[in-house]
Formats: C-alpha cells, sequence, structure tokens
C-alpha cells in the first residue's frame, strides 16, 4: 500500500479547512477516497459527514473508529507549502490529521478485511469544535450494535511515537451558562432612582468564583469562567438589564449536577440583594470523557506491540463530544503524539507528519484486536 496517500490526503484537508457544519467538500473528498478504495459507505442522511464500514467475511461483533473533520476561524501563522487556502479558517486542532488517519485506517482495514473478526465501523463526524456535532451521528444508526469505540486525538504534548491513555475521565464536560440580569434604569447623575444592573453584575461576578473554591472539594478539578459581561451603551445612562455568560467544566458527574444549581442560588439571592433579578440558563452540551478501563488496557497493549511509548494521559478541563458516543458505547479516548508544537486552536499549531502512517496502522491494529476479543468472550 502507497504510504504517501496518508501524507497527500492530510495536506490537501489542510490546505481546505472548513468550519462546523460547512465541511462539504471536505465529506466529498472523503467519500470519494473512501469509493476508490472500495470501501462501503452506509446511507445514513448526514449533510456533512459520513459513516462507512468494513466486514470481514463472517458476522461477528462491532467495533467503531471515530475522527471529527471540522475546522476553526482561526488565520495560520505556520508557513506550509501546504498551508490553509482559506483565510481566517485553520485546522488548528489536528481534525485534518484525524481525518486523514481514518481514511488511511479504512484502506488498511480493507486490505486486511479477510482476518477481521467482525465489522469495523468508521466514523467521519461533522462539527466537534461546535461541541455536540456527535449528536448528529447519533441521530443515525451509525452505533447500532458496536460494543467498542475509539478516537484518537493529536497531543501537542507528546513527541511522535507517544500515546496518552488514561482510565475515567480524561477531558472535562462543557456546559455554557448565561445569567440576564434585571434592575431599573436611570440618568447616571441619579444613581438612587436605578437599581444598577452593573453594580450587582460586578458582585455577581465575584460571588461566582467562590461556588467552586467553597462547594467542590479540593482534590476535584472544576472551573467557572464568566468570559462576557456586557451592559449598557452610552456613557451617561444606567441601564436596565446587565448580561453575563461563561462556561463551566467539571470532570465529576456530581459536581456538574452542583456546580449550576449553587450558580442558580447565587445569582437569585445576590441580584435580590440589590433589588435586581436574575434569569439563570445553563446548556448542558457534553459531559467528560469517560475511558472503560478495560479497554484502555486492550488500547495500551496494542500500542505497545506496535512499538510506541504508551504513557498516562494527563486530565484536562477541554471539552470533547466523543464523551457522548461513550454514554452509549464504552470506549477510549486517546491522545496521540504529534510533536511538541504549539497549543490546540494556537495560529502556530502544526503536525509532524511522522506521525501520520504509524496513527494508522494502530488504528487498524487497535481496531482488530477489539474485535478480537469481542469474539472470544
Amino acid at each position: 500500500m502507497n504510504r504517501t496517500q496518508i501524507v497527500q490526503d492530510f495536506e490537501w484537508l489542510h490546505a481546505h479547512p472548513e468550519l462546523s457544519y460547512e465541511e462539504f467538500e471536505t465529506t466529498r473528498y472523503i467519500r470519494a477516497a473512501l469509493t476508490e478504495a472500495g470501501v462501503e459507505i452506509l446511507p445514513y442522511p448526514l449533510e456533512t459527514g459520513l459513516v462507512a464500514q468494513v466486514r470481514g467475511p463472517q458476522p461477528g461483533p462491532v467495533v467503531a473508529l471515530r475522527a471529527d473533520i471540522d475546522a476553526l476561524p482561526v488565520q495560520e501563522a505556520c508557513e506550509l507549502p501546504y498551508q490553509s487556502l482559506t483565510p481566517g479558517k485553520m485546522h488548528a486542532c489536528g481534525h485534518d490529521m484525524h481525518t486523514a488517519v481514518l481514511l488511511h485506517t479504512a484502506r488498511l482495514l480493507n486490505a486486511r478485511k479477510g482476518q477481521l473478526r467482525g465489522t469495523v465501523r468508521l466514523i467521519f463526524q461533522p462539527a466537534e469544535e461546535s461541541g455536540v456535532g456527535a449528536r448528529k451521528i447519533l441521530e443515525t444508526p451509525a452505533l447500532e450494535g458496536v460494543q467498542a469505540i475509539f478516537a484518537l486525538h493529536t497531543s501537542p504534548l507528546f513527541p511522535v511515537g507517544t500515546y496518552g491513555i488514561r482510565p475515567g475521565a480524561v477531558t472535562a464536560s462543557v456546559d455554557k451558562f448565561s445569567i440576564t440580569i434585571r434592575g431599573t434604569g436611570a440618568h447616571a447623575a441619579y444613581p438612587e432612582k436605578s437599581v444598577d444592573p452593573v453594580v450587582t453584575g460586578a458582585a455577581l461576578v465575584s460571588a461566582l468564583q467562590t461556588v467552586v473554591s467553597r462547594n467542590v472539594a479540593p482534590e476535584h478539578a472544576a472551573l467557572v469562567s464568566i468570559t462576557h459581561f456586557e451592559a449598557g451603551k452610552t456613557w451617561n445612562v444606567i441601564p436596565e438589564t446587565a448580561f453575563l455568560e461563561g462556561t463551566i467544566r467539571t470532570l465529576d458527574k456530581a459536581d456538574r449536577e452542583l456546580i449550576p444549581r449553587r450558580m442558580r442560588q447565587l445569582a437569585e439571592s445576590v441580584c435580590a440583594g440589590f433589588g435586581a433579578q436574575a434569569q439563570f440558563d445553563c446548556d448542558f452540551c457534553s459531559p467528560a470523557t469517560d475511558n472503560d478501563p478495560a479497554w484502555c488496557e486492550v488500547a495500551a497493549q496494542v500500542g505497545r506491540a506496535q512499538g510506541l511509548n504508551v504513557v498516562t494521559d494527563p486530565t484536562s478541563m477541554l471539552g470533547e463530544d466523543f464523551a457522548l458516543y461513550q454514554e452509549t458505547v464504552p470506549g477510549v479516548y486517546i491522545h496521540a503524539g504529534i510533536g511538541l508544537t504549539a497549543p490546540n486552536h494556537n495560529p502556530s499549531f502544526c503536525v509532524d507528519e511522522a506521525c501520520l502512517a504509524p496513527a494508522a496502522e494502530y488504528s487498524a491494529a487497535l481496531a482488530a484486536a477489539a474485535l478480537d476479543k469481542l469474539a472470544q468472550a
């Protein structure tokens, strides 16, 4: 098999980034590559992204591999011969690597399908950067019959050849909150005639910082970040309303339930103390990843057999909607070293192409090993 195919795939994908729910050309490229390789594409009604599969000679268990395909609204700073051709858009999180690796994994599995003891489903997922793109896949029968699922993700913390695997939570839950404060507007020269939502909001920002420090166990990782505070339109008017929003991140399920409940209580009580009203809303996007310990051991064993350096993955407060699949199917989210480079989502993020072919070989071997384990059960 031509090992340069994976490099060609990667460079094309990197040069043609598309944002969440806009991955039409990317999907066409994936479809054409799979069709050329003779890989079965499943007829699911997806606008972007697709699901394919490679079946062994006999019916058997089903496992899944997932890659996300969308890019970010980031202006690339890397000077590469294949750098982004679209101003303001870039594969700054390595989804081009994920997609190229899964495409080549499909070729490898298809060439070896006579040895497979079941079926490998290949999920090319749109809109991971939206936080909930996995839901588009879950609306299809993609996980029907699947008994284990795996995903690779780039890690700029590891050199090429090092893979991070950790049982339990690796990435955090991702939830979005918003608070609207309703007060009474007035001329800035007559503050006594107002219920000032700006002063109220400032007090609330400080109060919300105590939610983690005084409600969450010190050994638990959690955060509340207020990232947007907006009020008023001019310099001499006390406005009627203020708006705050931000994110909650947790690794523990109980903390995920506790924090927004305490935030709502604080918002309502602090605002009431100033004579204002609070409307608190929370959008629960995706849970924390939850790597299955038994499948982690399989993934680690395969990695070591492939000559990879397998280490314990550090936890992160970043989010990953792969966790939505893990609510249905046990699986493992694995970090693959791409070389020590700028962080994900940074304009200078850059994948070392030396990681590509070994990652595809590892993915193919992992899928085959998972089928063997299930077939023997």
